[in-house]
């Protein structure tokens, strides 16, 4: 079975590390969907949720405020400033999750958002 290993990490520590058939990311240009064997790529992300198919075929998500990712051939790295895995084996853990997210979401002012985002793009334009 083809899949890429993806790890997903905050200045907390790791969320989410494991093997994925496929991964679709929050792009600060637009969502995108990333595969085993995709072509190297390093962009930031913004407010959204990164969603992953496991090799198994279930699928779970991660709730983030913003960051980056780097894509190589064989694995995905996440540096996200803020993340929340929305996951669970009840009704109950997965709500509890989504309010996790909604908290980290709203924690975010405008004037946040803005500075991140124009962090992002300082960062992105000395790399390029």
């Amino acid at each position: 079975m083809n899949t890429i290993k993806l790890e997903i990490v905050t200045p907390e520590g790791l969320i989410f590390s494991g093997n994925a058939k496929s991964a679709t990311f929050p792009g600060s240009e637009g969502e995108f969907g990333v595969l085993p064997n995709h072509a190297a790529l390093l962009t930031s992300l913004k407010v959204g949720v990164i969603d992953i198919e496991l090799e198994s075929g279930s699928k779970e998500s991660v709730a983030i405020n913003w960051g980056f990712v780097k894509v190589e051939e064989q694995k995905i790295t996440v540096l996200a400033d803020g993340a929340v895995a929305i996951s669970g084996n009840s009704d109950s853990e997965i709500a509890t999750a989504l309010e996790k997210a909604k908290d980290l979401i709203q924690s975010m002012s405008d004037s946040n958002v803005a500075l991140a985002m124009a962090k992002v793009d300082s960062v992105s334009k000395k790399i390029y």
